[in-house]
């Protein structure tokens, strides 16, 4: 039976200076595998690396925007061979639409949708020519599939990344390139838990069917099964984590 043990493989997280990207990095570290960390804030990545190593976790850390090409494009070849990539990194504006700037717009969808494709496409193309197999892990969201207002292009961006995690999926499969998803459903993070015991949070989480926020921990078995080759026949596969949510009546 296969395991989700990733001894021997080298998997790049993108966003993981903080956050989902942080956890999913020490995640994949535990089950054996050496790790990439990407980010813009060097700092925290550096921090974390430290971390990483006393739990005798092999982690470098590189500088990435993916708001850049030419930052992907050099990140990527910093990286070296890959077995795994895991596209985390994410951004929100939280504005009505009808007061959503351009910038803001572009800010969201060049970072959640553009720049996972772009860091997709970079390692795809050095898997190919390398004749090598991969794993990409898309972190979509729940809001993919359903919506809340005042957060158009988060909606839009994931909802996005879910259909390009399937097209790629078709096309690479031939490569032996995996391309999945998950979409979480609302996570308690360093950034958000203060919300979650306010009025406005407690209302939302009334909304789940299991009445509570997921923790951090309780994504791991979906990125581990698609990550690994315990999940080598999943393709194409968008991975709902979110007690419920998305099948809570209307």
């Amino acid at each position: 039976m296969k395991t989700f043990d990733l001894s021997g493989k080298t998997a790049l997280v993108t966003g993981a200076s903080s956050g989902l990207g942080a956890h999913f990095a020490r995640c994949l570290g535990a089950a054996g595998a050496s790790v990439v960390l990407a980010a813009r804030r060097a700092n925290r990545l550096q921090s974390l690396q430290a971390e990483l190593a006393k739990d005798g976790i092999a982690a470098r850390a590189i500088d990435l925007d993916v708001q850049s090409a030419d930052s992907i494009h050099t990140a990527l070849d910093a990286a070296g061979p890959l077995d795994i990539v895991v596209n985390n990194a994410g951004i929100s504006i939280v504005k009505p639409a009808l007061e959503m700037p351009e910038e803001d717009w572009d800010a969201v969808v060049d970072t959640n949708l553009r720049g996972a494709w772009l860091v997709a496409q970079g390692a795809a193309r050095r898997w190919v020519a390398e004749k090598r197999p991969g794993s990409i892990v898309n972190i979509a969201s729940i809001l993919g599939l359903r919506t809340i207002g005042q957060v158009a292009p988060y909606n839009a961006s994931k909802a996005g990344l879910i259909h390009l995690t399937r097209a790629l999926a078709m096309e690479w499969a031939r490569y032996q390139i995996r391309v999945n998803a998950i979409c979480p459903g609302y996570i308690e993070t360093e950034m958000n838990s203060a919300f979650w015991k306010t009025p406005s949070g407690r209302k939302l989480i009334e909304r789940i069917p299991q009445r509570r926020i997921g923790k951090p921990e309780e994504l791991d078995g979906a990125l581990l099964l698609l990550a690994s080759d315990a999940g080598a026949f999943m393709t194409g596969s968008v991975v709902t984590v979110d007690g419920g949510h998305t099948v809570s009546s209307l």
